[in-house]
């Protein structure tokens, strides 16, 4: 199993290459940044992070695909999956907070379409191919070439894994489903999505959460009966930690104690 860490954009991009570092140094596997219209552009910190370390992977947590162009997210993610030799992770969502205030429909069955058909321009732009779109939100009428990503076929996509069969489905066709449960509900939330899977490609599953940084086996405990069911990833939620613990040192501190491994 493998250990990232969500961080709120309430840290500023400057703060956020230090808490990149030490958690690298620490062995954390991951770093997810908030993608909000309102902070930092997620893309540029994340890129600014890949030049300040080595192995972690870095991604977003998660980007609002419906809000913001497909064009836009496919060409600075391939940016930074070529500038961090292949480390880049996509997570996506429909954008369900704010989304009054972007102009985007508040219709949920519209936004999940205009997810679906974004993610398919996402994936032709990262081939490096030619190609035109015609959808019903989205519209590419000359032949036009994305920029290639490092990670072939493409950089990972993840997205919500709910209990609605239309995420199920979706969650079938990506790379991962993040999901948000018991480790009873987790296991079979998956078990699912894989009925619906046609590809023999391994799929992550990942969830968020928190754990005692201050006693390791205890945190070990906890994770160990999300990993009995399958996850993949777990995601340690830094971000509902530091105002209620010594804000940016709180943080530090929790990243510097390490993941919760088993």
């Amino acid at each position: 199993m493998k250990y990232g860490l969500a961080i709120t954009n309430a840290i500023e991009a400057p703060a956020l290459i230090g808490l990149a570092q030490d958690a690298e140094d620490a062995g954390w596997d991951g770093v997810f940044y908030w993608d909000s219209w309102d902070s930092s552009d997620p893309w540029v910190a994340l890129t600014a992070v890949a030049m300040h370390t080595e192995r972690i992977k870095l991604g977003t947590m998660v980007t609002p695909l419906p809000q913001q162009q497909p064009w836009k997210v496919a060409t600075e993610s391939a940016t930074l999956d070529q500038l961090s030799n292949g480390r880049a992770i996509l997570p996506v969502g429909l954008g369900v907070t704010d989304f009054e205030r972007t102009g985007i429909s508040k219709d949920y069955k519209i936004r999940a379409k205009m997810l679906d058909e974004g993610l398919e321009i996402v994936k032709a732009m990262w081939s490096g191919e030619e190609f035109d779109y015609s959808g019903n939100y989205y519209q590419i009428e000359e032949k036009f070439q994305g920029q290639r990503s490092f990670q072939q076929p493409r950089i990972p996509i993840w997205v919500v894994g709910g209990e609605k069969q239309t995420q199920l489905r979706r969650a079938a066709r990506w790379d991962g489903a993040m999901i948000q449960g018991t480790p009873e509900e987790i296991r079979t939330r998956k078990e699912n999505i894989l009925r619906l899977r046609t590809s023999g490609e391994p799929l992550d599953i990942i969830t968020e959460g928190t754990t005692p940084g201050a006693n390791l086996e205890e945190a070990g405990k906890i994770v160990r009966a999300y990993e009995a069911v399958g996850l993949t990833w777990w995601n340690e939620a830094v971000w509902d930690q530091p105002w209620s613990n010594g804000g940016l040192e709180g943080m530090k501190t929790r990243i510097k104690q390490g993941p919760p491994r088993i």
